[in-house]
């Protein structure tokens, strides 16, 4: 017997085996809190994880009982609606390794329960339209329908039904974003308080961005991205921060209190928040926050801010230049600020 016969003779197991793992995958995904975890989607309400999950224990429930037709014909339209989300993250150029391998495990899960179809004709119409195997809707009718026909109704489906998002959003309405300092630069920082590289550039950045706001030339914005879920309560109460806050030297240490809050995750409800800004020091001001939230999303998606640290600097005649991590940012900050002193000679 060789390999390939031996394999399809265990393909049920094996086919249940690669659906447990697409659902450990999927579990994963639901606590998944890396930059890729407000790459999010729904279909009819439902998120994409819970779907996930349930076409899986309908695959383990169809190799358990043998029904091979009905997998090939599960696994096909799974590919189709893979392919649609594959090319969507190509699109957003904004890549989740869960749901890429998610991917990977369908399409393995198909190739191991491939049948050659049987082909009465050999036109190259035939080849094409079956190539990729065929299954009997019915065993009493004997009806071969093409697999090319449900990963179409796959494709077909998502594409109808599918809503996703791939910035992480705040609200609605419009308002004023804080931003400090004014000069012909302008520098647009995109952090996470729980995100460990942003904690870490925090305190390498502090001293050059008090350099730029008390010598000016600089007009600096924060910009909070809500990655992880514990950063709403940060970012809301950064900006009840700003509100209070008389100049800029005010509100970088509410960021530096911040910062070194959710490093220590010594404050993770708002009470304790509250009681840690005051000891502190830090002041804030609670408003209505709903006219903010929609030019922050404005600013988030102009400059598609999709992972932290990012930083946005623009230069005069509409030379605008994106850095992401702590070394480009590092690089970033050094060509303003030598493009600062050659501007003032």
């Amino acid at each position: 017997m060789n390999i390939i016969e031996n394999i399809k003779q265990h393909r049920n197991v094996l086919t249940i085996l690669l659906a447990v793992i697409g659902i450990g995958i999927m579990l994963f995904y639901t606590v998944c809190d890396t930059s890729c975890s407000y790459l999010q989607g729904d279909i009819f309400g439902i998120n994409l994880e819970y779907i996930g999950i349930g076409y899986m224990i309908i695959l383990i429930i169809l190799a358990a009982v043998r029904q091979r037709n009905y997998v090939r014909i599960l696994l096909a339209a799974g590919i189709g609606v893979e392919a649609y989300l594959v090319a969507y993250q190509f699109k957003e150029e904004v890549f989740c390794p869960y749901c890429l391998v998610f991917a990977i495990t369908i399409v393995i899960a198909f190739i191991l329960n491939h049948e050659r179809p049987l082909l009465k004709e050999h036109s190259m119409l035939k080849r094409i339209i079956y190539g990729i195997g065929e299954a009997e809707l019915s065993p009493t009718s004997k009806m071969r329908v093409p697999l090319l026909a449900f990963v179409l109704v796959g494709y077909i489906f998502i594409t109808l039904t599918f809503s996703g998002s791939t910035t992480p959003a705040y609200g609605a309405e419009k308002s004023i974003v804080p931003s400090y300092g004014s000069g012909k630069y302008e520098m647009i920082i995109f952090t996470d308080y729980f995100c460990p590289p942003c904690q870490n550039l925090e305190s390498v950045i502090d001293p050059a961005l008090h350099e730029f706001l008390s010598r000016g030339g600089v007009k600096v914005t924060f910009v909070d991205l809500p990655i992880h879920k514990e950063t709403r309560l940060y970012a809301q109460y950064f900006l009840y921060a700003a509100k209070a806050a008389r100049n800029y030297k005010k509100i970088l240490h509410a960021r530096k209190v911040l910062f070194s809050l959710a490093k220590n995750r010594t404050a993770l409800n708002e009470n304790d928040l509250r009681k840690a800004l005051i000891a502190q020091g830090v002041s804030f001001a609670p408003y209505d926050l709903k006219p903010v939230y929609p030019e922050l999303n404005t600013i988030i998606t102009t400059h598609k801010a999709k992972s932290t640290p990012t930083c946005v600097v623009m230069y005069p005649n509409s030379d605008i230049r994106k850095y992401s991590g702590t070394f480009e940012i590092q690089n970033g900050i050094a060509m303003l600020r030598a493009s600062l002193r050659k501007a003032k000679k």
